[in-house]
């Protein structure tokens, strides 16, 4: 490995390693000591600062590296950009009716049958950020990237497994009923009953966020490569 890329394979790290610890082995200490709502604050002021820590890292790692495979072609850029649309689709419909998301102050509420994106799988926020990652990986595969991405990506994918152990635990009957109906590996084939207004909705973020990319990473995204000039 370049010896420029260990301080963001340090800082990827100890995003996800205290993303886990925190979650898994420390939690419950941390919650008898904190309480619920303290515990969420030091867990977010800790996820919030190791992800500043790896953005920093990234942003002063070599960018001009030699990638691990040729990645950046038509069929992967195409391949990549349906992905992300497919994760921000996922990412729109897993705000409400979440029953993974932290719930404080009351017990998760389980929907009768599964609607909309929870149709796909019972994890969509973290499959959205799985398939952003795994679209960067594909797309611009240099080191400093497999790290950064695929970091994001194994916290997501392997995370989504590990809570679904925990909830077991913690929530007992009602999660086992929620499995039952759901999946954890996506049924894309369901995406059709995400809505039309999460997909327009996913589109027009997409057209941003790809647009915003170009002046950001200074990397043309999405359809915004083919525009001449983008990049002055």
């Amino acid at each position: 490995m370049d010896a420029a890329l260990i301080p963001l394979l340090a800082a990827s790290i100890a995003f996800v390693g205290s993303h886990f610890a925190m979650s898994h082995p420390l939690r419950a200490p941390m919650v008898r000591a904190l309480g619920e709502k303290g515990f969420l604050g030091v867990y977010s002021l800790v996820s919030l600062a190791t992800f500043a820590w790896m953005i920093w890292e990234f942003r002063n790692s070599p960018s001009r590296m030699e990638p691990v495979w040729s990645g950046y072609d038509e069929v992967s850029w195409t391949i990549a950009s349906l992905l992300t649309i497919v994760a921000l689709v996922l990412l729109l419909g897993s705000f409400r009716g979440n029953p993974a998301l932290p719930h404080p102050d009351e017990k998760p509420k389980f929907e009768r049958e599964p609607r909309g994106v929870f149709r796909v799988t019972r994890h969509p926020m973290m499959w959205a950020f799985g398939l952003w990652g795994i679209a960067h990986i594909l797309i611009m595969p240099t080191g400093r990237t497999l790290i950064f991405a695929g970091a994001i990506t194994l916290l997501a994918l392997l995370g989504a497994h590990m809570q679904d152990r925990k909830k077991r635990a913690a929530i007992g009957a009602d999660w086992r009923a929620w499995e039952s109906k759901t999946s954890y590996w996506p049924r894309w084939l369901q995406l059709a009953y995400a809505g039309w207004g999460k997909w327009i909705a996913a589109i027009l973020l997409w057209l941003f966020l790809t647009w915003a990319h170009v002046w950001l990473a200074y990397v043309p995204a999405g359809i915004w490569r083919w525009v001449p000039g983008m990049l002055g």
